[in-house]
């Protein structure tokens, strides 16, 4: 069923409660990438556009005692938003109480305000993370109707969320709208055929959503540091590459079960320590030395792997192919990219987390039809799971 969304709503004179995800990441108190800022954008655009008045939710970092309070206030996230917006954004360091109420009251059509982060709710008892019911009342009642465009958190059952889309009439931000649109799309209506791109470092990470992918796409190409695992259920000598000897038979199992449907790496940069200095050899995975570690995927791997793209509806992308932090071990990561961003008639998806930095960061950030803002919302959603924060928007 088609959810409903904020376009569907009559917003003026309203006072529209928006969860957006502001968890950016922060260094002394500066903001190193607003990504996340950016995508909320065009949803508080609209709210404004159409008179309402829009009051923001969101979280920050996870807040376990009272000294987190000053490194994860959102003062920084007030002042970035404002000069985007290029208008006053009012930011109440308060999560209730009169201060707050009163603010809202004297907000006018138009007007943006921020609540401080909703986990300061978290030092009495978790109220926000646990949901509790309270709270999620108090906070609903602060508005007219409620907006939620924090993909990101979607996963959660949280008070901010959850709680408020119980009490007032939900509909999906626009960045929710298209997270839904491109990641369920994946899982419930692909344009076929589907070819999925697994990385990052552990088989126990991806387990469930290498398991639902091998029920949609035609084929699902592993590197990263899980491949060696598979490697060594083919009986493989992996060297000193990263191995978890518990999901041998799991690995080994898929594999027997898959076919040809998974494709594995086909050569490797084997190096003689963890570090961008260390010595390099482009091998086979057939001639891994005993001595060496695996920490990228080889040339002839990104060219099969380019070739297995080829002719894709549908491409989602989730985990890089090696170190990529380190710029020797980088170049997989770079060639899977760049063949991705290549396609020409393909819905191509990047799932959030180390693939959507690793996009940015190469400049390709705007070739890819859809890149996710959740990380963990990204996996659970490609498992298959039902996402409760999706599940409280009103359907159409």
């Amino acid at each position: 069923m088609a959810k409903k969304i904020v376009s569907d709503l009559d917003l003026k004179g309203k006072t529209v409660l928006v969860r957006a995800d502001f968890n950016v990441p922060m260094k002394d108190g500066e903001i190193t990438d607003d990504n996340r800022i950016v995508q909320a954008l065009p949803t508080i655009k609209h709210i404004i556009k159409e008179g309402g008045k829009v009051v923001l939710f969101s979280h920050l970092g996870k807040v376990k005692e009272e000294s987190d309070k000053e490194s994860l206030t959102l003062a920084p996230i007030a002042k970035d938003l404002s000069s985007k917006l290029d208008q006053d954004v009012t930011f109440v360091p308060e999560t209730r109480g009169e201060k707050l109420e009163q603010a809202i009251k004297d907000l006018n059509e138009g007007d943006v305000l921020l609540v401080q982060n909703t986990r300061f709710e978290d030092l009495d008892g978790k109220k926000e993370s646990k949901n509790d019911p309270e709270l999620g009342k108090y906070w609903a009642s602060l508005g007219d109707v409620f907006v939620n465009d924090a993909f990101g958190t979607a996963h959660r059952k949280h008070a901010s969320n959850v709680g408020i889309a119980s009490i007032l009439e939900t509909a999906a931000g626009f960045l929710m709208d298209k997270e839904i649109q491109y990641i369920g799309g994946v899982v419930e209506n692909p344009d076929k055929p589907v070819v999925a791109i697994l990385g990052g470092a552990k088989v126990s990470d991806k387990i469930n959503v290498i398991t639902n992918l091998l029920n949609i796409a035609e084929k699902v190409l592993i590197g990263g540091g899980m491949a060696y695992t598979f490697l060594k259920a083919q009986g493989k000598e992996i060297g000193q590459s990263l191995l978890e000897e518990d999901k041998i038979d799991f690995a080994k199992e898929l594999l027997d079960k898959s076919g040809d449907q998974i494709v594995l790496p086909v050569d490797v940069k084997a190096a003689s320590e963890f570090s961008n200095d260390a010595d390099i050899q482009e091998v086979s995975v057939d001639d891994i030395p005993a001595d060496r570690e695996a920490l990228d995927i080889g040339p002839k791997t990104v060219e099969l792997f380019k070739q297995q793209l080829e002719g894709a509806h549908t491409v989602v992308w989730n985990g890089p192919m090696g170190v990529f932090e380190l710029s020797n071990f980088a170049k997989g990561t770079i060639g899977v990219c760049e063949a991705i961003a290549e396609l020409k008639d393909a819905n191509t998806i990047i799932g959030g987390g180390d693939s959507a930095a690793a996009a940015s960061s190469l400049g390709y950030g705007d070739k890819f039809s859809h890149i996710s803002t959740g990380g963990g919302a990204s996996l659970e959603y490609l498992e298959g799971k039902d996402l409760p924060g999706i599940d409280a928007i009103n359907d159409k």
